[in-house]
């Protein structure tokens, strides 16, 4: 017994000692012992200290059964784990160890360990994400389908316990992903989401709204910090996320206020409407749209009556020109636009000395132009280049000045004399109008005023001109009074028969010169039938000069009988932009809900992998 006691072990001894342990079966082979007491802080160190890995927020919403490994981490860090405190160095594993066997054999030591270890993660797990549960049951109304996101960071109890909402400084997508999520498994369904007044400055945060709610309806993200177009491409419905948008609300964002700012709120509904082609309500205001009912077969007897007439009781008249000669207004207007559109200066002598001119602008986009998409369509790319800001400074438009300044700008922006006149019209941006064109695309009406010696000339005249450097086109209406030039006046003398008297200029978002093409005159602004249909890639038969109606346009006229005057202007339209015969024209607008843009956007999708029998 002495020898176990002695310091120095005596030889031979230490075998001893190893073979008693092994017939006890304490030990599978011969190890260095070592002492973890705390009374000994010169010897080895003690059972190692494993963190556990901090808990991810969606780590904790998950919450799926059985341990995590968190849970398994944590029951290898208990204290209980050694049995007596001791760690022999190089030992197999307790599980699979002699000592394992013992430990196991224990009653309830695993279970409770385990059950010790897991019960304290899943406390901090449980708590989290009842605490954001609970918060996104307080703000539901399953009476409306409506979930109420709004100023998330004022919320007392997620300040308390220190949870950070999407849009407060360190909070990440985690804790937006955890909202969304929740508000899925609310029944039922969440129609309208409010995230207003959030700070939210980047669309990432809401990246994964439309993973969870793909159906959501209504959406306001009113007074936050978006300021980019990117910022709204995580969730446009152009990229396969909210197609089923309704209503979308921008207020007090960037991305809105500095496009309004600079006059650019069309340019701004056309970037949000091509990102959300199902939008009808934008910042609570309509969008306009074409969503016509297709025909289908009624299953009733009774019929609802309609308006039959599909035109105004007047046909539009070509220009009225009366009481003057032609001659004299062709060689006015052949001189004046060249000079306007290069050289502004040199028209200084045809403005009478005391000759007045004003200019005024009109944003808006009418209603025909919009239903053509004539500033969003491919076929004119420039549209999207043209900016309002630099004709607004000094716009005469009555009907838009302020109540404060509004009469003396009035007087500011009437300019009046020849040499004001020249500065004003050099400082506006240079324009090109194609007089040399078609004649088609201008309308003059001109007709003398006045009584014996003081007989003018009224000049009413509509067009449209390119814009430089854009390219795109804007229509106008400018209306001039001219007068006959004195012999020896300077306007004489160089040549002008007339001088200029009033020039009045009204500048217009372009619409398509049709809207004054001899004829009947559409209602709602539908288009007659077109003399002629585009015809497929391939050469067709040359026509007769004296046919009057070609086979090919009689067929289409006959298919279209059955359609109202609305869906057939919209067919036409689908034939002309995109080639497709009469019977793909109807199925791709019926398909887009009689939408012209989405039924274009449709067929560049799929044009690739149509057959040739779906083209004229």
């Amino acid at each position: 017994m002495s020898t176990f006691s002695s310091p120095t072990p005596a030889p031979g001894g230490r075998k001893l000692a190893t073979s008693a342990l092994k017939s006890a079966g304490l030990i599978d082979r011969d190890e260095h012992m070592r002492d973890v007491s705390s009374e000994n802080p010169g010897g080895r160190k003690g059972i190692s200290k494993i963190r556990s890995h901090r808990p991810r927020p969606m780590d904790i919403f998950k919450d799926q059964p059985g341990h995590s490994r968190a849970t398994t981490l944590a029951s290898r860090s208990q204290p209980g784990a050694s049995l007596d405190g001791i760690s022999i160095r190089g030992a197999a594993s307790a599980r699979n160890s002699t000592v394992g066997r013992l430990r196991r054999n224990v009653p309830g030591m695993a279970s409770v360990s385990a059950a010790a270890a897991g019960g304290r993660v899943a406390t901090v797990a449980v708590k989290a994400v009842d605490i954001w549960r609970d918060f996104v049951n307080r703000r539901w109304n399953p009476e409306t389908r409506f979930l109420n996101l709004e100023s998330m960071s004022d919320d007392p109890e997620l300040g308390k316990h220190g949870l950070l909402p999407p849009g407060v400084p360190g909070s990440s997508i985690k804790e937006s992903s955890v909202i969304f999520k929740l508000a899925s498994q609310l029944k039922p369904l969440p129609q309208t989401i409010s995230l207003a007044n959030n700070n939210i400055s980047s669309g990432q945060l809401l990246s994964t709204l439309a993973h969870y709610l793909p159906k959501l309806a209504n959406l306001s993200l009113q007074n936050n910090d978006l300021k980019v177009w990117r910022d709204m491409d995580h969730i446009s419905g152009r990229k396969g996320k909210l197609e089923h948008l309704r209503e979308l609300i921008l207020l007090g964002n960037p991305v809105r206020e500095l496009e309004i700012k600079h006059g650019r709120g069309d340019k701004y509904k056309s970037e949000v409407t091509r990102r959300f082609p199902s939008l009808v309500m934008l910042d609570q205001e309509a969008i306009a749209t074409i969503a016509f009912d297709a025909p289908v077969p009624s299953c009733t007897t009774v019929t609802e009556e309609r308006p039959t007439a599909t035109t105004f009781p007047f046909e539009m008249k070509p220009s009225f020109i009366t009481g003057v000669d032609n001659a004299v207004i062709s060689s006015f207007l052949v001189r004046f636009f060249p000079l306007f559109d290069n050289q502004r200066a040199a028209l200084l002598d045809a403005y009478h000395p005391s000759a007045t001119f004003s200019y005024s602008v009109n944003t808006s986009i009418p209603s025909r132009a919009r239903i053509q998409g004539l500033h969003s369509s491919r076929e004119f790319p420039n549209q999207r280049k043209l900016d309002w800001a630099v004709w607004l400074g000094d716009s005469r438009n009555l009907t838009r000045l302020g109540r404060s300044d509004g009469a003396q700008k009035a007087v500011n922006t009437l300019h009046v004399g020849s040499e004001a006149v020249v500065r004003a019209i050099t400082a506006l941006p240079k324009t090109k109008h194609d007089i040399s064109g078609s004649p088609d695309k201008f309308c003059i009406d001109a007709w003398p005023i006045g009584q014996g010696d003081s007989m003018k000339l009224f000049i009413s005249l509509h067009g449209q001109f390119n814009e430089e450097p854009s390219q795109g086109i804007r229509s106008f209406d400018r209306t001039f009074v001219l007068a006959p030039a004195p012999p020896s006046s300077r306007a004489k003398l160089n040549g002008w028969d007339v001088v200029i008297l009033s020039d009045q200029w009204t500048i217009r978002a372009y619409s398509s010169h049709e809207a004054w093409r001899p004829g009947p005159m559409r209602v709602h602004a539908g288009e007659g039938l077109p003399t002629a249909v585009q015809q497929p890639p391939q050469a067709m038969p040359q026509q007769s000069a004296s046919t009057t109606v070609v086979p090919s346009q009689a067929h289409f006229e006959e298919a279209l009988s059955g359609f109202s005057e609305p869906q057939r202007r919209l067919i036409v339209e689908i034939c002309q932009r995109t080639g497709l015969n009469v019977k793909y024209a109807v199925d791709c607008l019926q398909n887009n809900g009689w939408d012209l843009d989405r039924a274009v956007a449709n067929f560049e999708q799929v044009k690739g992998v149509l057959s040739r029998d779906a083209y004229l």
